[in-house]
């Protein structure tokens, strides 16, 4: 089956043949309708799997509609569980979005956090974020959440590992009810659907 099947646009077409994808994984040919229809996900899937390319292609077809951003506020939230993966997803997000006006940032702590704030004045319409350095901008008013349509927690188990739990919270607490969930884990344990159930 070849991405176009999946109801995928042209400019996300064009970047994914630029890439030399040549046919969604099994995890893509699953998630990527279902994220489309706008319906939350909780998904198994390992590194490696196509994972990425299963929520960050459906939310940018979602969010090239011309919407305006706003000062500040942010339209997608992907938290990760540290630096490398933040990093990892946003070049993804940069390489899928090549033929959009989308625009992305990636947040994490070890790094000065100015050059982060000043990114962050015009709006972002995907953040990639590590739950601590994004609750440290939040304190600090330089990234707002009410216009958040969709939140991906990407390698959740990680994340309860690594001991964010409180910190996820804090961020939950802080989006809107109205928005779509994709909840992406290695492997789905008891704690996974307790948090599937708060987010």
């Amino acid at each position: 089956m070849p991405f176009s099947h999946l109801k995928l646009n042209e400019n996300i077409i064009k970047a994914i043949d630029d890439i030399g994808y040549a046919a969604p994984t099994p995890i893509q040919e699953k998630a990527i309708p279902i994220i489309l229809s706008g319906e939350d996900v909780i998904a198994a899937a390992q590194t490696g799997t196509g994972k990425t390319a299963s929520f960050v292609l459906p939310l940018l077809q979602r969010l090239d509609d011309g919407n305006a951003k706003r000062a500040k506020h942010i339209r997608a939230l992907i938290l990760t569980p540290t630096r490398e993966l933040a990093e990892q997803v946003h070049s993804n997000v940069v390489a899928y979005a090549k033929y959009t006006n989308i625009s992305t940032l990636a947040v994490y702590g070890g790094v000065a956090s100015e050059p982060q704030k000043e990114a962050l004045i015009e709006g972002v319409d995907i953040l990639v974020a590590t739950p601590g350095r994004l609750l440290d901008l939040a304190f600090q008013r330089c990234v707002h959440f009410s216009a958040v349509e969709v939140l991906v927690l990407d390698e959740a188990d990680r994340m309860l590992d690594m001991g964010f739990s409180d910190e996820i919270n804090k961020v939950l607490d802080r989006l809107p009810t109205l928005r779509q969930t994709l909840l992406f884990s290695a492997t789905i344990s008891s704690n996974i659907h307790s948090l599937a159930e708060l987010a």
